[in-house]
């Protein structure tokens, strides 16, 4: 195993993103079609947040009532931004940080996904998902 093994080599390169003026129904439908738990909000290649499933699943009515809730839920969606939902300034990482940098992010916070940004651009994102197959492929 080595040490040092950097964030670029298990990170997902073909991030899925939303900004602002798309609404949170666009987002849920991102997260369902791609089956992704994490979508970082830009402002053409710069980050300005990030929104979970989780975010949108705590102002829907899906997890209460099941899935015949879906016109509800449009009205939340309708009613609120993904600007009002998103964790604004996130932590990121490089793609030069370590693996083991990011699992001790992980470990000590309460998220599941870092952005991975180069020189201010959105390169990536590393989930606690991607460690785990990392360290299922060593063994």
């Amino acid at each position: 195993m080595k040490k040092r093994e950097k964030i670029e080599n298990v990170m997902t390169k073909d991030v899925q993103t939303v900004n602002i003026t798309n609404s949170l129904k666009e987002a849920n439908d991102l997260f369902n079609k791609h089956h992704i738990r994490h979508i970082p909000v830009v402002s053409g290649d710069k980050l300005i947040g990030i929104i979970s499933q989780t975010d949108i699943l705590r102002i829907s009515f899906g997890n209460t009532f099941g899935n015949d809730q879906e016109g509800s839920d449009d009205a939340i969606f309708e009613m609120l931004s993904i600007n009002q939902v998103m964790k604004h300034s996130p932590e990121t990482v490089s793609p030069e940080d370590t693996i083991k940098s990011a699992a001790e992010i992980f470990t000590k916070r309460e998220f599941h996904a870092l952005p991975v940004v180069k020189d201010e651009k959105l390169v990536g994102i590393i989930t606690t998902t991607d460690i785990i197959k990392y360290f299922v492929d060593l063994y």
